[in-house]
């Protein structure tokens, strides 16, 4: 039986639904107005970024999301960045 799908588009397809669905869940528990509900879904939102990060660990362990090593001087830059928004907050 030749396989429809290869393993880098079933675990891309689950990342991308993850992704939505953090995305949908959070946007749920900024307009919730009931507190029960909104921790409902803030629970299944913990939940969501458990499975994300798990496939993603899964895709980056078969080298499926390849994750370079980002230069000092990029981090550098980026944490002045972040730095001077806080300051502007």
């Amino acid at each position: 039986m030749q396989e429809i799908y290869t393993d880098k588009e079933i675990l891309t397809d689950a990342l991308s639904a993850e992704k939505a669905a953090t995305g949908n869940y959070n946007t749920f528990a900024n307009e919730c107005v009931h507190d029960n509900v909104r921790n409902a879904i803030l629970h299944c939102l913990e939940q969501e970024h458990s499975i994300q990060v798990d496939v993603f660990n899964m895709m980056h362990a078969r080298g499926l999301y390849p994750t370079p090593t980002a230069e000092q001087q990029k981090i550098d830059d980026a944490k002045q960045k972040f730095a001077q928004c806080v300051k502007n907050i």
